[in-house]
C-alpha cells in the first residue's frame, strides 16, 4: 500500500512539475512577443506585406501564386520594385496572362519586378535590356572566353589586343564591367556546367556598340570574368612588347655631321671635286 502510494506520490510530482515548465515556457514566450510588439509600436514602424519567393525561381519558369508568399516588411525599406498587392503581381481575376522569370531568385528573396517579365511579356533577351541599352554580340573562343566559364548575368572586362602606329602590337582595357544578357543562343542562368561559347552577347550603349565593333574588326578582343560582388572601376591598363619584356626604348641621339669642304677643278670636259681643309 505504501509502495502504490509512494509511486502515485511520485507521478503527481512529476506531472505538477511538466505542468509548470510548460507554464513557464508560454509565459516566457509571451512576454517575448509583447516586447516585440511594444518595440515597433514605440518605433512607430508600419509594416505591409511584401512578396518573396517561397522555392527557388529559376529563369523560364511560368510564375504561380504557389511560386511566392508574404512577409511583413517595413514600409520605409521596401526596394521601389517590389511587389506588396496581389494585382500588380498577377493581375486581376480576369487576367490570362503570366509573367515569366528572366533571372534566378532565391528562396526567400524578394521578389522584384526587374527579375520577371511584364503580364504576358516573352522571357527573351530584349527584355533583359534596360531603356537606353542594345544587345551586341562578340566572337570569343575557349581562350578569350574565360575557358567556357561565363554565364548570362556575369560581368566582364574587355581587352584589345592589336597593332597601333609603326606597327607596335598593344593590349589595351577598353571596357570594363560589362553585362553578359547571353551565350551562344541560351540567355538562361540556370546551367551550371561549363560550355565553350561561340559568341557571348553584351547590354551596352549604342556608342559603346560602335566601339566594339571597331576593337573587333581592328585587333582580337579578351574578355576578363569579375567576382560576383565586385563593382569597382578598373584603371586604365596599356601594356606594349617592351612593357611586357623590361625594354625601354632606344634614344637615337643625334650626332654632328664632320664639314666637308672642297675645291672644284676642271680636266678638259670633266669638272672633279677635291677635298681640302676647310677655313672658318
Amino acid at each position: 500500500m505504501r509502495i502504490v502510494f509512494a509511486l502515485v506520490l511520485i507521478l503527481g510530482i512529476a506531472l505538477a512539475g511538466g505542468a509548470v515548465y510548460f507554464a513557464s515556457q508560454q509565459f516566457n514566450a509571451n512576454q517575448s512577443r509583447i516586447a516585440e510588439l511594444k518595440k515597433r509600436v514605440s518605433k512607430n514602424v508600419e509594416l505591409v506585406d511584401v512578396y518573396i519567393a517561397a522555392a527557388e525561381l529559376k529563369y523560364g519558369q511560368i510564375l504561380t501564386k504557389d511560386d511566392v508568399k508574404t512577409i511583413e516588411w517595413p514600409i520605409n525599406s521596401i526596394p521601389e520594385t517590389a511587389f506588396t498587392k496581389v494585382e500588380d503581381l498577377f493581375g486581376d481575376e480576369q487576367e490570362t496572362d503570366s509573367r515569366v522569370v528572366i533571372r534566378v531568385v532565391d528562396p526567400g528573396e524578394i521578389l522584384l519586378s526587374t527579375k520577371v517579365t511584364n503580364l504576358g511579356e516573352d522571357a527573351g533577351v530584349a527584355s533583359r535590356l534596360e531603356k537606353g541599352m542594345r544587345a551586341f554580340t562578340l566572337r570569343v573562343d575557349v581562350a578569350s572566353g574565360v575557358s567556357g566559364f561565363l554565364r548570362p548575368g556575369d560581368k566582364v572586362d574587355i581587352y584589345w589586343t592589336g597593332e597601333v602606329d609603326r606597327g607596335d602590337k598593344v593590349t589595351k582595357l577598353i571596357m570594363d564591367g560589362i553585362s553578359l544578357i547571353a551565350i551562344d543562343q541560351t540567355s538562361g542562368t540556370a546551367t551550371s556546367e561549363p560550355t565553350v561559347a561561340k559568341t557571348v552577347t553584351v547590354a551596352v550603349s549604342p556608342k559603346t556598340v560602335a566601339s566594339l565593333a571597331q576593337a573587333q574588326s581592328t585587333g582580337k578582343l579578351l574578355l576578363s570574368l569579375r567576382g560576383v560582388n565586385d563593382d569597382t572601376t578598373s584603371e586604365a591598363i596599356e601594356v606594349t612588347q617592351n612593357d611586357l619584356l623590361g625594354r625601354q626604348d632606344e634614344v637615337v641621339k643625334a650626332t654632328e655631321v664632320e664639314k666637308i669642304c672642297t675645291i672644284k677643278t676642271r680636266k678638259g670636259a670633266d669638272v672633279i671635286e677635291v677635298p681640302i681643309p676647310c677655313t672658318e
